[in-house]
C-alpha cells in the first residue's frame, strides 16, 4: 500500500514486540479490548474495509476482527499466508499445542532449537534435561528455569545457509515450530530438511471462515475493488 495518496491507512500492532520494525504508514498500538472495543473503533473512525494480517496462530484477534467487523458493517479480509508443506526428505512431527511438543521432544536430552513465541516457552522448564537454544526478537525475561539454555536476540529474515550453520554449532537434533508460511522463516525449516533434522510443527488453530487471500497484491485488489463498491453505495 505504500505510495497510495487515495487512500489513509492505519497499522495496528498488538504491543508484544518492544521496538517493532519502522513502518510507512501511522501505527497504533495496543488492543482494542476484544471484538466490541474494534467494532467501535472502526464506528468512530469510519474504516471502509479491514485487513487481518496477524499471525496466522493469532487466533483470538483474528476472531475478534470477524466478529467486530460483521457488527459494524465493515468489509473484511484475511492475509493468510499458505503453510509450509512437507516433502518426503523432511522429518516432521505435527502436534496440537505446545503441551503435545514437549510430550514429542521425549524423556532423553536432546539439543532443541525452539523457535517460538516468548510467551509460549515457559512450558519447556517441565523438560529441564534437554539443551535449549532460543531465538527471539525480544530478550526472553525472566530467562527460562532450565540448566542449559542459549538466547539468541534477532530479526528475520533468517537464510538457510546461516541457519545451516547455527544448527550445526548447536547441534540442533529438533527443531520446534510453528507453521508460519512465507519466506522469512522458512530458512530453518530448509536447513533442517538439508541436515536430516527432525521438526516438531505446531499445527495451525481454527480461523473464522471469512474471505482471505494468500498475497498482499491480491489483498490490495481485493481493496480497491472493495473501496469502489462502496463509493459506489454513497456510503
Amino acid at each position: 500500500m505504500r505510495g497510495r495518496a487515495d487512500l489513509t491507512i492505519t497499522l495496528s500492532l498488538a504491543g508484544r514486540t518492544a521496538s517493532p520494525a519502522a513502518q510507512p504508514v501511522p501505527v497504533r498500538v495496543g488492543g482494542f479490548g476484544g471484538a466490541e472495543g474494534l467494532a467501535a473503533y472502526l464506528r468512530a473512525e469510519r474504516i471502509a474495509a479491514l485487513i487481518d494480517a496477524t499471525h496466522p496462530y493469532a487466533a483470538t484477534i483474528s476472531a475478534n476482527a470477524a466478529r467486530a467487523a460483521a457488527a459494524a458493517g465493515v468489509r473484511l479480509l484475511a492475509l493468510r499466508r499458505p503453510p509450509w508443506q512437507p516433502t518426503a526428505r523432511d522429518r516432521w512431527t505435527e502436534v496440537a499445542d505446545v503441551p503435545a511438543a514437549v510430550r514429542a521432544l521425549g524423556p532423553a536430552p536432546r539439543h532443541v532449537f525452539l523457535a517460538l513465541g516468548r510467551k509460549e516457552l515457559r512450558l519447556f522448564a517441565t523438560a529441564p534435561q534437554h539443551h535449549y537454544l532460543v531465538r527471539s526478537v525480544d530478550p526472553v525475561e525472566p530467562p527460562l528455569p532450565v540448566p542449559h539454555a542459549t538466547y539468541l536476540v534477532a530479526r528475520g529474515p533468517f537464510a538457510e545457509a546461516a541457519e545451516r550453520e547455527l544448527l550445526l554449532a548447536h547441534a540442533i537434533d529438533a527443531i520446534v515450530s510453528k507453521n508460519s508460511g512465507g519466506e522469512a522463516t522458512f530458512g530453518k525449516i530448509a536447513a533442517a530438511r538439508a541436515l536430516g533434522i527432525e521438526v516438531v510443527m505446531l499445527r495451525r488453530p481454527q480461523l473464522p471462515a471469512v474471505p482471505n487471500v494468500a498475497s498482499v497484491g491480491e489483498a490490495a485488489a481485493w481493496l480497491d475493488h472493495a473501496l469502489a463498491s462502496v463509493a459506489a453505495r454513497g456510503v
